[in-house]
C-alpha cells in the first residue's frame, strides 16, 4: 500500500536493486537468452556493418546516409544498454544491480529511445523533403543544417528524460528492492517507493504522449504526404516500388513504437496483463528495431548494398552485381533521394 507521508530519503535510498528476470520463466532463463542473444549480435553487426561501409565511402555522405549513421549508433546503443546485464542475469544469475547502476541504466534507456524517435522523425523529414520538395533539398539539408538536427536530438533526449533520475531520487524506498525486470526503466523502480509516486505518473505520462506520440503523428503525417505525392507517379511500376519502400519502412516503425506504447501503458493501467508478456515486450522493443534498421533502410538501398557487396568473394560478387544493375535508372535514383522523369523535371522518389 502506497503511503503518501513524507520519509526522510537520507535513510531509504538502498545500495543496491535485484532484478528478477522474467517473471514466471525463471527455470527457462537459459533458453529465453538464446533468441535474445541472437537479436543482440545481429543487431551489432548489421548496424557496425552500415556505419563501417557509410563512413567509408565518400559518396555515402549525403543527409539520408548521415541520419541512417546516426540510426545505426543509436540502435547499437539502444541494445546495449540492457542486453548484456540481461545475458547475465539469465545465464550467469547475476541478479544484483547498484542504486546508481540502476539510475544510469533507466536514463540511457529512455534518453536513447527518446533519441532514436527523434531520429526517426528526422529521416521521416528527409524523405518528405527529397520527394515533396525536391528542389529545395540541398537548401533545406545542408550538412550544418544536419548536424543542428542531430544535436538537438540528442539534446531533447536529455531534457525530457533527465527529470527522471529527479523524480527517482526525491522517493524513499522501504525494503522493497525487488524489480520484476530484466532492466531498470522509470515506473519499475518508482513502484517499489514506500512514497506517493503520482508525479512520476504524471510526468510519464505527458512525456509518453506530448514527445513520443508526436513523433508518431508528424512522422504518419510525413508518410500520409509522401503516399500522395507517388499517387501521382505516371509509372505504375514506379508506385509498386514506392509503395512497396514505404511499407517496410512503416513496418519498422510500428515494431518500434507499438511495443513501447504497450509496455509504457500497461505499467499504468494494464493490472491484467501478464507480467511475462509485459517483460519479453519491452525487451522486443529495444532489440527487435535494431535487427530490422539495417536490413531495410541500410541494405534495401542500392548504394550501401552495392559497397557490401565488395566483402563477398570475387565470385558471389560478380552475381550480385549482375542483378542489381538489372535495376531500372528510375530505381537506382529513388535511392539517392530524388528522381527524373524523361522531360527532366523532378519526381517523386523514395528509398
Amino acid at each position: 500500500m502506497m503511503i503518501s507521508a513524507p520519509v526522510p530519503n537520507a535513510s531509504f535510498h538502498p545500495s543496491r536493486f535485484i532484478l528478477l528476470g522474467i517473471p514466471g520463466m525463471r527455470d527457462q532463463h537459459i533458453w529465453a537468452a538464446i533468441p535474445f542473444c541472437s537479436m543482440y549480435i545481429l543487431a551489432l553487426a548489421g548496424n557496425s556493418a552500415i556505419l563501417y561501409v557509410i563512413t567509408r565511402a565518400r559518396t555515402l555522405h549525403e543527409p539520408i546516409y548521415l541520419f541512417l549513421c546516426l540510426l545505426s549508433i543509436t540502435d547499437i546503443l539502444l541494445c546495449s544498454t540492457t542486453s548484456p546485464k540481461m545475458l547475465t542475469i539469465f545465464w550467469l544469475k547475476s541478479h544484483v544491480i547498484s542504486y546508481r547502476g540502476c539510475l544510469t541504466q533507466m536514463f540511457f534507456v529512455h534518453t536513447i529511445f527518446a533519441t532514436e524517435s527523434a531520429v526517426l522523425l528526422a529521416m521521416a523529414f528527409d524523405r518528405y523533403v527529397a520527394i515533396c520538395r525536391p528542389l529545395r533539398y540541398t537548401s533545406i539539408l545542408s550538412a550544418a543544417a544536419i548536424g543542428k538536427i542531430g544535436l538537438a536530438c540528442v539534446i531533447r533526449g536529455f531534457l525530457f528524460v533527465f527529470p527522471f533520475v529527479i523524480l527517482i531520487e526525491r522517493l524513499p524506498f522501504c525494503g522493497r528492492h525487488i524489480i520484476p525486470h530484466t532492466y531498470c526503466e522509470h515506473m519499475g523502480i518508482a513502484k517499489l517507493a514506500c512514497a506517493s509516486i503520482k508525479p512520476n505518473t504524471i510526468y510519464g505520462l505527458t512525456v509518453a504522449l506530448s514527445v513520443t506520440g508526436m513523433d508518431v503523428v508528424l512522422i504518419a503525417t510525413s508518410y500520409c504526404l509522401i503516399l500522395r505525392a507517388v499517387l501521382r507517379l505516371p509509372s505504375k511500376d514506379a508506385q509498386l516500388r514506392a509503395f512497396s519502400t514505404c511499407g517496410a519502412h512503416m513496418c519498422v516503425i510500428l515494431v518500434f513504437y507499438v511495443p513501447a506504447f504497450f509496455s509504457f501503458f500497461t505499467h499504468r493501467f494494464g493490472h491484467q496483463v501478464p507480467p511475462h508478456i509485459h517483460i519479453v515486450l519491452a525487451n522486443l522493443y529495444l532489440l527487435l528495431p535494431p535487427v530490422l534498421n539495417p536490413l531495410v533502410y541500410g541494405i534495401n538501398t542500392k548504394q550501401i548494398r552495392l559497397r557490401i557487396v565488395d566483402f563477398l568473394p570475387h565470385r558471389q560478387r560478380g552475381k550480385v552485381r549482375a542483378e542489381s544493375s538489372a535495376f531500372s535508372r528510375t530505381s537506382y535514383l529513388w535511392t539517392r533521394g530524388c528522381c527524373f522523369t524523361k522531360s527532366s523535371k523532378p519526381a517523386p522518389c523514395i528509398i
